[in-house]
């Protein structure tokens, strides 16, 4: 009988440790609660100018027209791509990123790029990385342009050689373009301003909406 007694008592602490064992490991792997989670702004929490992005969220279908790197005026190098638009909700819906590839037409081509709108400034910011250009591309809008029919911001960059070798190591001031047409058509359009020279378009993509 004594020993049946201590048996039972050993098994209910082996129970019980088993059970305190068991919630610490449930504590761990539950997952993050609502609040832990990053919070998603729904488009009547946004300001106008971030709402006014919304148009550019999906899939796209874009037919580019690349007029530098390879490409000239008269004989363009023409790609087609699919470029992906999606808020980051982790930043609380204020950057939009895209990315952008394609291989058809010409060689393989890839952008990452970050869109967000600045409201202290009204203005819209643009910054890309590609596998053309060797270092970041930034534009900035001028202040107070947020309201304008389209959305135009300027940069400038660095030419490793993408306009000739004449002007690698210049700065090249430069202009990005988006024109929202409509909810099933965007066209982007970037243009260069060499030294001594008029502004030329550089690249060209009409985005059609996939879905």
């Amino acid at each position: 009988m004594r020993r049946t007694t201590q048996s039972r008592t050993l098994a209910a602490v082996a129970l019980l440790a088993l059970t305190v064992l068991g919630a610490g490991c449930s504590d761990q792997t539950q997952p993050p609660s609502a609040a832990a989670e990053s919070t998603i702004v729904q488009p009547e929490q946004q300001d106008a100018g971030h709402r006014r992005l919304n148009q550019l969220v999906g899939e796209w279908t874009g037919a580019k027209s690349t007029f530098v790197a390879g490409g000239t005026a008269e004989n363009p190098v023409r790609r087609e791509i699919v470029s992906r638009w999606r808020w980051i909700d982790k930043t609380g819906n204020n950057f939009l990123q895209e990315e952008a590839e394609g291989t058809v037409g010409g060689p393989p081509y890839y952008r990452l790029g970050l869109l967000g709108y600045a409201p202290t400034d009204n203005r819209y910011e643009w910054t890309t990385v590609d596998s053309v250009t060797p270092m970041t591309m930034s534009y900035k809008g001028a202040q107070n342009s947020g309201g304008a029919a389209d959305i135009t911001m300027a940069g400038e960059f660095t030419d490793p050689g993408i306009l000739g070798p004449q002007l690698t190591g210049k700065t090249i001031p430069m202009r990005t373009l988006i024109k929202l047409e409509s909810q099933d058509r965007v066209v982007m359009e970037i243009y260069f301003s060499p030294p001594g020279d008029s502004e030329r378009l550089a690249d060209r993509v009409e985005l059609t909406r996939r879905r």
